[in-house]
């Protein structure tokens, strides 16, 4: 059983600083804390091709499990990655994200394909309200940074 999840963020900030930010493994960590803890993330950019695996536990309490992500695409100039992952129960999760210029700075348009079996259900609420928590943080580090300086 396949279902989507879609959903739109606005952003107050320039669409290359935003794309730093979703691109960036060190604030992966960062926004999702609490929610999820990582072993073995690496730093950096993504880059297409690229391959995660990964040992997450879900609010950093449950047993650690493995999971896969694999950067299927990556496009730095239109902004836009897409990522397959599986794991921790999910036999697949596809992920598309597109960072968009907007007039009041940017927006994020984000589509995420989830099969669970009979768990998807639960996984898609779990999508929306990890999703949803990310951008308060992505905000706060974009605001670190004024007058278009780059997040680190």
């Amino acid at each position: 059983m396949v279902r989507k999840v879609q959903l739109r963020h606005d952003y107050a900030f320039p669409a290359r600083a935003v794309w730093h930010v979703v691109t960036d493994l060190d604030h992966l960590r960062t926004v999702t804390e609490g929610l999820l803890a990582f072993r073995d993330l690496p730093s950096g950019q993504i880059a297409e091709g690229q391959t995660l695996d990964v040992q997450v536990s879900l609010l950093g309490r449950l047993p650690y499990q493995p999971y896969r992500m694999r950067v299927v695409r990556c496009d730095g100039e239109q902004m836009t990655y897409s990522s397959s992952e599986r794991g921790i129960g999910v036999k697949t999760w596809k992920h598309r994200l597109q960072v968009i210029p907007a007039d009041t700075g940017s927006q994020i348009r984000e589509t995420i394909e989830i099969d669970a079996g009979w768990k998807t259900p639960l996984f898609v609420a779990w999508a929306r309200f990890l999703c949803r928590r990310r951008n308060p943080r992505r905000v706060k580090i974009l605001r670190q940074f004024k007058n278009g300086g780059r997040p680190r």
